[in-house]
C-alpha cells in the first residue's frame, strides 16, 4: 500500500497557529484555575482504575455509578499514575498530597483533554479543508480554537470534549467507508478498523454519543453506498461487535461495572430547546463570549437558505447533525450535547463561508470573515479569567 509523505506547509503551518493559539488559551486557564473537588474525583477515580481496581466484584469503589463512561477518568488518571511511579511514590499518596512533589499536576491532569481537544480542532480542519479547501478549513478551525467553551473543556476533565471528538470522527469515518466501498476492497479493511476505533472510543467517552453515532453513521453510509447496500449489514454487524469489545476493555474486562452501560440509564434521551441559549456561549459567566460564533452561524444560515450553490450533501450533513445534536438532553446523566454539536456546526459555516468566498462578492465577504474572527478572537482572550475562576 502506498503511504503518503507527510506535507507541512503553509496551510498546515496556519492550522497549526490556530492550534497554538487555543493551546495557549487552555493552558493559561490551566495555570490559573484552581483544582475542585470534581478535578479530584476524576484524579481519585482514574489512578483507582490504572493502580488498584478493587477486585471484589470486579468494581471500582471510589468511581460510584459509572454511567457516562470510564475514558475521562482513565485519561485523568493516566497521567498521574505516571508521574507517581516516574518520582517514586506510594501508592497511598493521594493526588493532593503528591502536589507538594510534583508541581504540576493541574497540567497532568487536564493534559489529556487538551489532546482531545487539539485533535477534534485537527479533524475539523482536515474534513472542511477536503470539503472545501483551506478557506473553508480556516473559517473553521479559527472559529473552533476560539470558541470559550471550547477552552473550558479543553482545561479540566471532562467526557464531553473526549465524546465530541470520537463523534465527530466516528461520523465522518463511516461517510468516508461508505465512499470507499463503492472501491476495491483492499480499501475497506483499514477503513473499517477506523472506524471500529472510532466508536469504541466514542463508547468508552459517552454511551449516547455512540448511539448517536451508530444513528447517523447508519444513515450516511445507507444515503452513500448506492449499489453496495447489501455490504451494510455484514460492516455494521463487525463495528458493533468490535466496538462492543473496545467498550468492555474499558471497564477492564470486569463484568459488574460494565453491566451499567445496560442498566444505568446513560443512553436515555429527549429534547428540549432551553438548552439551545448554552450553544453560543451566551451564559452569565462568559456573557457574550460566543457573540463572534453565534453572527458567524447566522450569516451561515441566511447565505444557505439563499444560496443554491451552498445546498449539497457536504453542507446540508453537518448542519443536519447539528439540528439533530444542538437541542438533544440526556437524561440519565447531565452532558452537554451541544458542545458535541459544535465542530458540525463549525463545519458547516466553513463551507457556506467558503462558497461565499468564491463569489464575484469574495472581497466583501473576505472583509466580514475576517472581521468576525478578529471579534471572536478578542471575545476569547476576555473572557479567560472568567473561565478561571
Amino acid at each position: 500500500m502506498r503511504v503518503r509523505k507527510f506535507r507541512f506547509d503553509r496551510p498546515q503551518q496556519i492550522a497549526a497557529l490556530l492550534l497554538l493559539f487555543l493551546a495557549s488559551q487552555s493552558v493559561w486557564v490551566i495555570d490559573h484555575r484552581a483544582l475542585t473537588p470534581r478535578d479530584y474525583q476524576y484524579a481519585r477515580c482514574g489512578r483507582e482504575m490504572w493502580e488498584r481496581p478493587s477486585p471484589l466484584a470486579g468494581y471500582f469503589t471510589s468511581c460510584g455509578n459509572l454511567q457516562d463512561g470510564t475514558l475521562a477518568y482513565r485519561a485523568a488518571g493516566l497521567p498521574l499514575t505516571a508521574a507517581r511511579i516516574v518520582f517514586g511514590l506510594s501508592r497511598e499518596t493521594s493526588t493532593w498530597e503528591m502536589r507538594h512533589v510534583v508541581t504540576f499536576i493541574p497540567l497532568l491532569l487536564s493534559l489529556p483533554f487538551l489532546l482531545a481537544g487539539l485533535g477534534l480542532g485537527g479533524a475539523l480542519w482536515w474534513v472542511a479543508r477536503r470539503l472545501y479547501g483551506n478557506a473553508g478549513g480556516y473559517v473553521a478551525l479559527a472559529l473552533y480554537c476560539c470558541c470559550p467553551e471550547v477552552v473550558r473543556a479543553c482545561s479540566a476533565p471532562n467526557n464531553e470534549i473526549l465524546a465530541a471528538f470520537g463523534l465527530y470522527a466516528a461520523v465522518y469515518t463511516a461517510i468516508g467507508v461508505a465512499h470507499a466501498m463503492h472501491g476495491p476492497l483492499l480499501k475497506w479493511r483499514p477503513r473499517i478498523v477506523l472506524l471500529i476505533a472510532c466508536f469504541g472510543f466514542t463508547a468508552a467517552a459517552h454511551v449516547s454519543a455512540v448511539l448517536l453515532a451508530f444513528l447517523l453513521g447508519a444513515c450516511f453510509m445507507i444515503y452513500l453506498a448506492v449499489g453496495r447496500r447489501a455490504f451494510l449489514l455484514p460492516v455494521a454487524l463487525i463495528t458493533a461487535v468490535g466496538t462492543l469489545l473496545l467498550l468492555f476493555a474499558s471497564y477492564g474486562f470486569r463484568p459488574d461495572p460494565f453491566s451499567y452501560v445496560f442498566r444505568g440509564g446513560a443512553g436515555r434521551m429527549w429534547f428540549s430547546l432551553e438548552h439551545l441559549r448554552a450553544l453560543f456561549s451566551l451564559r452569565g459567566d462568559t456573557g457574550l463570549a460566543g457573540a463572534g460564533i453565534t453572527l458567524a452561524v447566522l450569516a451561515a444560515l441566511v447565505l444557505f437558505a439563499g444560496s443554491r450553490r451552498s445546498r449539497y450533501f457536504g453542507n446540508t450533513a453537518p448542519l443536519l447533525v447539528s439540528a439533530l445534536l444542538l437541542p438533544l438532553v440526556t437524561t440519565g446523566v447531565v452532558s452537554e450535547p451541544w458542545l458535541w454539536a459544535m465542530p458540525f456546526l463549525l463545519t458547516f459555516v466553513g463551507g457556506v463561508f467558503a462558497d461565499a468566498l468564491e463569489t464575484v462578492y469574495r472581497r466583501t465577504f473576505l472583509v466580514a470573515t475576517g472581521a468576525i474572527l478578529l471579534v471572536q478572537a478578542g471575545l476569547s482572550l476576555a473572557s479567560l479569567g472568567a473561565m478561571s475562576n
